[in-house]
């Protein structure tokens, strides 16, 4: 018999546990192709689209618009037109969601470790041979890989942080400047004995992970920079400012929309969140620090990309068209020999606008 697929609740991230259906984008009797989207879900970190993984006719739509459903609860199922009625029927009536043991192991992938003096927040999953560190950008978290790390933990170790001064780690900053961080992410990546890693970095961590691989070049194997500083003079200082000085939830979301082409990611969660920690003693002032010392004049101050040999260091570059922090003509400085993918219609966070997109370039370049 030919086989029958499930679609299911994605896992986003270490700590989604489950998803409400908020629309849904298909009609049984559809045929899907790898990557359609098909049920638009909201969770208590953000909204995100389920995609197809396997082509073939939607045989049934088990998903219901308001209902929550947990990770791995059924929503669809997808088999050929071979397949009989009483099969499909039989497969969703006996469909039972995988035991929780795969949970409570990937609860415990959020990790604190002292470095330095400065407590730092990492989550890591997977268990391939070859270990893949993320570096979020300028007020974000590792939250902003929610869409990544689940993917790319199927064939590597997958590393996150929260940099100093953000998300759950210890309000202090290491220095201001990319060369700081940079410095700070290696001693990370010592103090944890991770061994040469790939570095994918987004916005301000794309220019931390070039100057990582300029400044450390036994460290860093490849690298992956999405929507990076670094390559460029141009960055958008009214969003740097309004969103350390944003006070109120109207004021941050229309700071937060500029991160976006769809609003729809634009959550009253997620801007209670970042609210929450905009608000942390010491949050503004360290913002405004930080600002000063990766910007002078309004421009950027440190530009390491243009600096990359991608001969030593394969690189990939990836954009957003529409990004409105980090011009995308940026990607046209790239370095000789960069992969350059510029994905039509993104915003800044491209990686979660895009994610399929995004994840399987990166896996392609990371295999590569």
């Amino acid at each position: 018999m030919a086989p029958i697929v499930p679609i299911v609740m994605p896992k986003w991230g270490l700590s989604m546990k489950e998803g409400q259906v908020v629309e849904v984008l298909v009609a049984e009797g559809d045929q899907l192709a790898v990557g359609d989207d098909l049920i638009e879900v909201d969770t208590d970190k953000i909204s995100g689209i389920v995609e197809a993984t396997a082509a073939g006719m939607l045989r049934r739509l088990v998903a219901e618009v308001g209902r929550t459903y947990p990770v791995k609860g059924l929503l669809g199922v997808v088999a050929d037109e071979s397949v009989g009625d009483d099969d499909i029927d039989a497969f969703v009536a006996g469909y039972a969601v995988p035991s929780a043991a795969e949970d409570e192991a990937e609860a415990s992938a959020y990790h604190t470790i002292d470095v330095d003096g400065i407590m730092v927040r990492y989550g890591r999953l997977g268990g391939g041979e070859r270990t893949v560190l993320l570096i979020h950008g300028y007020g974000g978290d590792l939250d902003n890989w929610l869409f990544t790390t689940t993917a790319l933990a199927e064939g590597f170790d997958v590393v996150a942080l929260d940099l100093p001064g953000h998300g759950q780690s210890a309000i202090f900053l290491p220095g201001e400047t990319v060369a700081d961080l940079a410095r700070f992410v290696e001693r990370f990546c010592e103090v944890l004995a991770l061994g040469r890693v790939d570095v994918v970095g987004h916005s301000l961590g794309g220019a931390i992970a070039a100057r990582l691989a300029i400044d450390h070049p036994d460290r860093v194997e490849r690298l992956a920079l999405i929507a990076p500083v670094g390559l460029g003079p141009e960055i958008n200082t009214g969003y740097l400012d309004g969103f350390a000085s944003a006070r109120s939830r109207r004021d941050l979301k229309a700071v937060l929309a500029e991160l976006y082409t769809d609003q729809t990611h634009v959550s009253r969660e997620m801007v209670d969140q970042v609210l929450r920690y905009i608000r942390l003693d010491g949050v503004p002032q360290l913002l405004a620090r930080l600002r000063a010392g990766i910007t002078a004049d309004d421009v950027q101050a440190d530009q390491p990309v243009l600096d990359l040999d991608p001969a030593q260091v394969p690189l990939l570059v990836m954009w957003g068209s529409a990004d409105r922090v980090v011009p995308a003509a940026h990607a046209a400085a790239a370095p000789a020999g960069a992969e350059v993918v510029v994905l039509e219609g993104g915003g800044h966070m491209v990686q979660i606008e895009r994610p399929g997109q995004v994840n399987a370039t990166l896996a392609r370049h990371l295999r590569r």
